[in-house]
């Protein structure tokens, strides 16, 4: 039953009255939710239709070990609030030292940790359009990566910039609800997406994210809402939502200057992006656009990376399986950096290279451009 058929013939069961939830959850729980069935899938099952709102049926009705939803607790109240988010990370890195004597749980979370954390900095509200306004955007500064890697909003925020775009930052914006979707806590991401519902303009071309599994979450929210009083507002909002790469690729980008010195970069499809909102090309294009940078393929590209959201915690042995399996392929193309556009999949790649002794810069697309526009090279491994 570990399969995309074997689950939906056990949902259907479930929903059916012939099986009870707790003996459908453990093959539910496994599943990555990455929705590579859905790319391959010849007939065009719309797996994450029906993945999302059974885990939200069902989460009512499973009775779960209390290691579990603690971990499941913990993660909501931690990951979707920055200070709560950054407070923990620094307790953190103090018991680093002592991961190997750790539970298999909070060692993956460890070794998740970054060695530095930025200090906090607030995004500018608005950001005007370098030359001739071709366009106004707002953009999603989330919970996790604004914490772990503010550098990528930034950079996003220049490149759009760059390319004419004025950027607004809306100050009452927050979690997109990505996390609360993955666990089936369906009641705590609609309060999470309300807030957004609210505080994105409607007099903006696009709603721009530049993670993978936000702007997932963002694209159903008419999903999320079907049936609330808010549905309406939920799919005209959730119809401008774009990835900044897929923005950008449609408007058309300012050919940015060669890097100073040939590199080779391997591009890693973050399953939100390539299987979730279909954007597979606009990525390679765009560094495509930039001289002097190689762009290869990796075998198995459209295998996920193991982050999955919170699944790298509560499934930590299939995740590290995953992870290791997914640098092997990277490195085979002997990359000087490995691009991708998701932060989940960059903290979890960059903690298997490290792990395997070859710290290979990560970056997001977006950097990549940023780093181009500004004249400067790519960073070496740490």
């Amino acid at each position: 039953m570990d399969s995309p058929r074997g689950r939906i013939f056990l949902m259907k069961e479930v929903l059916e009255g012939h099986l009870q939830p707790q003996e459908a959850a453990p093959f539910v729980d496994r599943c990555l939710g990455c929705l590579g069935c859905v790319t391959a899938c010849p007939s065009g099952v719309a797996y994450g239709e029906l993945l999302t709102p059974y885990r939200e049926y069902a989460s009512a009705k499973v009775r779960r070990p209390w290691p579990d939803r603690l971990l499941r607790w913990l993660a909501m109240e931690t990951l979707p609030h920055p200070a709560r988010l950054r407070a923990a990370l620094g307790l953190a890195r103090l018991v680093r030292p002592a991961a190997p004597y750790l539970p298999a749980r909070l060692r993956a979370m460890v070794s998740l940790v970054p060695d530095r954390l930025s200090r906090p900095r607030r995004p500018a509200s608005t950001v005007a359009a370098a030359g001739t306004r071709r366009a106004r955007v707002a953009v999603l500064v989330g919970c996790v990566q604004r914490v772990l890697h503010p550098e990528i909003h930034e950079a996003t925020v220049r490149v759009l910039a760059r390319n004419g775009v004025e950027v607004v930052v809306p100050d009452q914006q927050g979690c997109c609800g990505a996390l609360a979707l993955h666990v089936g806590e369906g009641a705590r991401a609609r309060g999470l997406a309300r807030r957004n519902l609210l505080a994105f303009p409607e007099d903006v071309d696009a709603i721009i994210t530049d993670a993978a599994g936000c702007g997932s979450a963002m694209k159903e929210y008419g999903l999320l809402f079907a049936g609330q009083p808010e549905e309406e507002q939920a799919r005209k909002l959730a119809a401008r939502v774009r990835d900044v790469s897929e923005f950008l690729n449609g408007l058309g980008i300012e050919p940015p200057p060669p890097l100073p010195a040939p590199a080779r970069a391997v591009y890693q499809d973050a399953c939100h992006l390539l299987h979730a909102q279909g954007v597979r090309d606009a990525p390679r294009r765009l560094l495509g656009a930039v001289g002097n940078l190689e762009v290869v393929e990796p075998a198995e590209a459209e295998l996920c990376c193991g982050s999955a959201g919170t699944y790298s915690l509560e499934h930590p042995d299939v995740a590290a399986e995953l992870g290791r399996r997914k640098v092997r392929r990277l490195l085979d193309t002997d990359p000087d950096v490995v691009v991708t556009g998701n932060v989940g999949c960059l903290v979890q790649i960059r903690a298997h290279l490290r792990a395997a002794g070859r710290p290979v810069p990560v970056l997001h697309t977006v950097q990549v451009l940023d780093l181009a526009y500004r004249g400067q090279g790519l960073p070496r491994p740490a």
